[in-house]
């Protein structure tokens, strides 16, 4: 039987981690804190990353990395900021499969999660699982559709180790769109939340996710993405989730911000990873790197990393000079 291994404890990791064993394969769900671990082994309920959702109790739980590192596949879910400090602890291990479901860029080095853990495991080894999939809902059940990109042939075991009747799976060979739609979508999440934020409209966001989705594109196709990759499911898909979902914490940090809070004290009321706060400031320099105009990028960057205040940003957006929108 297959083995498979989770490497992150959060409520996306813990999710798959349940549609793994709901299939009755062999899963462990790996935690950096053995602390955490052992509660979760207790209590059986992630209350940090999950609350409310009952863990199984044939689900392995561990913070030991030489047991988890004995799996076949491994799906890493860690926020991109740990995920190379992480990956540098299983370096050693024998996984035929290396997965990656982190949604992010790293921020010093400009890599996309499959660029550093290619730097760990054999590149040909390596997918990306990405789409709209909201943790509570997949751990719950609900009808799920997702993508799993390779640029070899192993796209398609992923899919059939994850499927069920209620977690489709769709296979792709374009892991640089793939990778970028899950990454790029939190950027105009914090948009979205922001014009949430401050009592904007359904005209408002709806602006933010078609314009949005337009400059993803836009350097998705400079860095070597297919333009079509972005209206499918790791495009405008998750994009789409991600900044009309309630449980979202990047839509939720901009309605923070919309609302005229401080970053330091919006962060200090969760534990979860906010993602798009570094892949804003990445996907900036992107930008710069690549010659690609990201206007929301670079105003969400400015409101964050300088200050911008969010009222400033927005006329400023409003007041661009006019353009073919087939052109810009």
């Amino acid at each position: 039987m297959m083995k498979i291994s989770v490497i992150g404890d959060g409520g996306w990791g813990t999710a798959i981690a349940m549609v793994l064993h709901g299939k009755g394969i062999n899963t462990t769900l790996w935690s950096v804190s053995r602390e955490y671990a052992s509660f979760l082994s207790s209590r059986r309920e992630n209350v940090k990353f999950l609350k409310g959702v009952k863990l199984p109790d044939g689900l392995q739980i561990t913070s030991d990395d030489k047991k988890a590192a004995e799996a076949d596949m491994a799906i890493f879910v860690v926020p991109c900021e740990y995920l190379r400090s992480v990956a540098e602890r299983f370096s050693g291990s024998g996984f035929r499969l290396v997965v990656s479901a982190t949604k992010g860029i790293e921020k010093r080095s400009l890599k996309r999660p499959s660029e550093i853990l290619s730097e760990y495991f054999h590149p040909e080894g390596i997918c990306v699982l990405s789409g709209p999939s909201i943790s509570f809902e997949v751990a719950k059940g609900m009808p799920t559709t997702v993508v799993v990109a390779s640029s070899g042939k192993n796209a398609p075991e992923v899919r059939d180790s994850l499927a069920t009747e209620r977690f489709r799976v769709y296979t792709s060979d374009d892991i640089i769109g793939v990778e970028l739609g899950g990454a790029l979508k939190n950027v105009i999440a914090i948009a979205a939340g922001i014009s949430d934020g401050m009592g904007f409209g359904t005209n408002s966001k709806a602006a933010l996710l078609t314009r949005g989705l337009a400059e993803m594109t836009r350097l998705g196709v400079k860095m070597g993405a297919r333009k079509e990759t972005f209206s499918g499911l790791s495009g405008v898909g998750d994009l789409a989730t991600t900044c009309i979902s309630q449980q979202s914490r990047n839509r939720w940090f901009g309605e923070e911000i919309g609302k005229g809070r401080r970053m330091e004290e919006i962060l200090a009321e969760t534990e979860m990873v906010v993602e798009g706060l570094a892949t804003a400031g990445a996907a900036y320099e992107l930008s710069l790197k690549f010659a690609v105009d990201m206007p929301i990028t670079s105003k969400i960057h400015e409101v964050i990393y300088e200050g911008k205040a969010p009222e400033i940003a927005v006329k400023e957006l409003m007041t661009r000079a006019a353009k073919d929108e087939d052109r810009e």
